[in-house]
């Protein structure tokens, strides 16, 4: 009796979980110090962050939820700088970081293009399911392609042929820069060049300059290459660059939302002479578990990415350190926390999985390597929960989704919001694409079902102050994004950021108390991955 009483106060009501403030600041305190460096992955940085994520794990008495009963699963990395050198476009110079910012992702001492022809591809999409093609059957081996930031129809008006054809302002992953740089190296492109504008992105110019030069990749096998160089055009560096060969880069925009757009040969070429270092670094992802008493083949897995930018140029004061307090220091906070109160509270049927990954700011290294060599099948894992971002302004009226009506876990969040007064906001701003953004998209690509609370989606309404005092905070927010001023402070109020935790101990409880399998929707990309492995779950 006694323990049925404590399963019923674990899954019922307001006071179900509590998730405690302090807690959450003071792990996020320790974790965006200097100490901790940034935490970048392959750094002494990363040392540090690991074994005191390992340290924290045992002290709540979790078990080793890695492969072969380790903490941990290595990550093999190349990591890559780009400093110094020149480019140039028909002559024209491209400055580092203000006309232009590349990387590079192969190990390579030196990156040299030279004469390369300049492709603009539009939106460089090719989508047969929804009869849209850029390339028309153009050649890009050893050219530099030249892109459009977002999709289609992100600008398309009535009229436009691409209007509606892929979620009008909601970005699809064929929006996304991993994407256009992967289509890119499919094509045998030498290089991938992504025009930037701020409302496209979703980021400003300087979140785009952010890493320095810097990239990281994870270890491919042989044949598996990505483009020499990728980047992007500042807008009005790009603006001038089009002009210079003719061509009106506004018309082009507007000749991209056809059907019929075909490639268009800019009249430079270009030109890069790039000093590089490369190093083999192994990072880490951490993983931690407490088995279910039932069916713990089968799993409800939590996560958070506890990478950072490290080390950078200094900023007008002086700071070096991008400590990545919010983004996601308190994510991982987060997680810590539900494995605090889990590992307090009764045995449950279900494995629950807690997961920390590397290498999220460099296009989802870590996460994407877990589920190329899952240590649990994604057949058997029933949900992946990701804290990423949380907002810091107090108490909110509700809860924003990212990715409205992808899957039945919705259903859940709309229950526990409700018994904590709150109810559920679409994401205002799906044109960030933030659902293919994030660690949980790994998983979401091998079928399995997916939640991810992510406070950049729009402005929540606060307790005090409303939806307008929220898009205060959001503005202020999206100006330290990826900056040393995403730095923890005592100011912070992070009672929101615990009722939003609390929702995923509600609905991580409820799945790992039964033998729910939350499906994707009908119309969901991802619904006909996971109907292939159905009989596993039977």
């Amino acid at each position: 009796m006694k323990r049925l009483l404590a399963l019923a106060a674990l899954l019922t009501g307001p006071a179900a979980a509590q998730t405690d403030p302090q807690a959450l600041s003071a792990d996020v305190r320790t974790l965006a110090s200097d100490a901790f460096q940034g935490r970048a992955p392959g750094t002494p940085g990363e040392t540090k962050t690991v074994d005191w994520l390992v340290a924290r794990f045992k002290a709540i008495g979790l078990q080793p939820g890695g492969p072969g009963g380790s903490w941990t699963q290595a990550v093999p990395l190349v990591r890559t700088k780009v400093a110094g050198g020149t480019m140039t476009a028909g002559g024209m110079p491209l400055v580092q970081n203000r006309d232009i910012y590349v990387s590079t992702v192969r190990p390579v001492d030196r990156v040299r293009i030279a004469n390369a022809p300049m492709v603009f591809v539009g939106y460089g999409v090719t989508a047969p399911e929804r009869g849209w093609d850029d390339f028309k059957g153009v050649d890009l081996t050893g050219k530099v392609a030249v892109f459009l930031v977002n999709d289609p129809d992100f600008e398309a008006v009535a009229g436009d042929d691409a209007k509606g054809k892929f979620g009008d302002r909601r970005m699809t992953y064929y929006g996304r820069w991993t994407y256009k740089f992967e289509e890119a190296a499919r094509r045998g492109a030498i290089g991938a060049l992504i025009v930037h504008d701020t409302p496209g992105a979703g980021y400003g110019w300087n979140t785009v300059t952010a890493p320095q030069g810097e990239n990281y990749d994870i270890v491919r096998k042989a044949g598996d290459t990505r483009v020499l160089l990728q980047g992007w055009f500042e807008g009005d560096a790009a603006t001038r660059l089009f002009a210079a060969s003719g061509q009106d880069l506004a018309a082009l925009r507007r000749a991209a939302r056809r059907s019929d757009f075909r490639p268009v040969a800019l009249k430079q070429t270009f030109d890069a002479d790039l000093p590089a270092t490369w190093q083999r670094a192994e990072s880490r992802n951490v993983l931690a578990k407490i088995p279910g008493k039932t069916h713990p083949d089968e799993v409800v897995m939590f996560g958070a990415h506890w990478d950072a930018y490290g080390i950078g140029a200094a900023d007008a004061q002086g700071r070096t350190i991008r400590p990545g307090a919010n983004d996601d220091a308190l994510g991982v906070a987060g997680v810590l926390d539900l494995a605090r109160q889990f590992a307090r509270g009764p045995k449950l049927d279900r494995t629950l999985i807690f997961a920390l990954w590397t290498g999220e700011e460099r296009g989802l290294l870590g996460s994407e390597t877990y589920a190329g060599d899952p240590v649990f099948p994604a057949a058997k894992t029933v949900a992946n929960l990701t804290l990423d971002i949380l907002q810091t302004a107090g108490p909110a009226r509700d809860v924003l989704l990212v990715g409205a009506g992808q899957n039945a876990i919705e259903d859940m969040l709309a229950d526990a919001a409700r018994a904590q007064g709150r109810a559920v906001t679409p994401e205002a701003l799906p044109e960030r694409g933030l659902f293919y953004r994030a660690d949980h998209f790994s998983l979401a690509r091998r079928g399995v079902p997916t939640l991810l609370l992510m406070a950049i989606s729009g402005a929540p309404d606060l307790a005090g102050g409303g939806r307008p005092a929220g898009q205060a905070w959001l503005e202020g927010y999206m100006r330290c994004y990826h900056q040393t001023c995403d730095a923890w402070s005592a100011a912070w109020d992070l009672r929101g950021a615990a009722q939003d935790v609390d929702l995923f101990h509600a609905i991580g409880a409820r799945l790992a108390t039964t033998r729910v399998w939350p499906d994707w929707r009908d119309g969901s990309e991802f619904k006909s991955i996971r109907a292939a492995t159905s009989a596993e779950r039977k």
